[in-house]
């Protein structure tokens, strides 16, 4: 027989993606922040590593590429003018709740931390931050919002499903 590889059957981003049997999601990424070079440094690193990321300069714009993407989790840098942080986490939390949310800023305080934690936030990142770290974070971010959306997809299906007890019962009685 002839030599073959896997590489023959499907591409390597296939077979990134589908992985024992089950085929992985890909994390979407949002990066606020009011510093265009810290998005186009973080964007093309994060590109470079594989993952979707958009960009927004502002809690306004965010929340805008909100309604139309459908994003995992946001990177959100707390001190912006206009719209800071808090205030856009709050909002993004009000109107998309599945979206997880990483503070980041270079301005860190309790203060800040707490308020962000409190008002919804996965984590919290200090500027500057180490592009891994930033993944890992965002990773842990993407699985938690994943084990959300599967237990409201379980609590869905049971509530359209029958019991065994429910469907003797109307075979019993026709």
């Amino acid at each position: 027989m002839g030599e073959f590889s896997i590489g023959s059957i499907a591409s390597d981003s296939t077979i990134d993606q589908f992985i024992g049997g089950k085929e992985m999601a890909k994390m979407k990424m949002l990066l606020v922040d009011d510093e265009e070079r810290f998005l186009s440094t973080t964007k093309k690193l994060l590109a470079r590593k594989g993952y979707d990321v958009l960009t927004a300069i502002s809690g306004i714009a965010a929340l805008d590429i909100l309604k139309s993407h459908n994003v995992d989790v946001v990177i959100l840098d707390v001190k912006m003018p206009g719209m800071d942080g808090i205030t856009t986490l709050k909002e993004i939390k009000r109107r998309f709740p599945l979206v997880e949310v990483i503070m980041l800023t270079g301005h860190a305080t309790v203060d800040s931390a707490v308020d962000g934690l409190k008002s919804g936030a996965t984590d919290y990142l200090m500027k500057p931050t180490d592009i891994n770290n930033l993944i890992d974070k965002a990773e842990e971010a993407f699985e938690k919002k994943q084990r959300l959306e599967e237990k409201i997809r379980v609590a869905q299906t049971r509530r359209f499903m029958k019991s065994p007890r429910e469907i003797i019962k109307e075979s019993e009685n026709p």
